[in-house]
């Protein structure tokens, strides 16, 4: 009689488990030969950081990164101008125009230590593919 009423007991408790494990929206099991294996799916969600919470990070001003950007581009003026967070980098990213030129010259200064990070040409037609993917990623937030 004890063994009838362990086992209902194991029973119970192995279907209520299997059951809150079917019911959770991020685990999902499958049961083979007796063991129990988990998936879980993995969204990567990107962490929204503000301007202010960046520019609380930022030890270089945008002045100082500004004048250092512009000193890389001779008779450059900014065309436009951002504090954001790049493959782990805290950076200034500066599109900047120069008279006479095609397309713009692209600057960005480490906001931790004002140093240049990068300096790239984009021609008119990658400025434009690159304002249409950063309109894009804005609507879809």
């Amino acid at each position: 009689m004890i063994k009838v009423i362990a086992l209902a007991v194991a029973i119970a408790a192995t279907s209520s488990v299997a059951g809150a494990q079917a019911a959770s929206p991020v685990a999902k099991s499958t049961v083979k030969t007796g063991t129990v294996a988990k998936r879980h799916s993995h969204r990567t969600m990107k962490k929204e950081e503000s301007q202010e919470a960046l520019q609380k990070e930022a030890k270089v001003s945008e002045a100082t990164a500004r004048a250092t950007a512009l000193a890389q581009v001779p008779n450059g003026t900014v065309k436009s101008s951002e504090l954001e967070r790049e493959k782990g980098k805290l950076i200034y990213s500066y599109d900047i125009t120069v008279p006479g030129k095609t397309g713009i010259e692209e600057v960005n200064v480490n906001a931790i230590d004002g140093s240049v990070v990068a300096r790239s040409h984009e021609g008119a037609k990658a400025e434009k593919k690159e304002k249409a993917e950063e309109a894009k990623e804005k609507k879809s937030k």
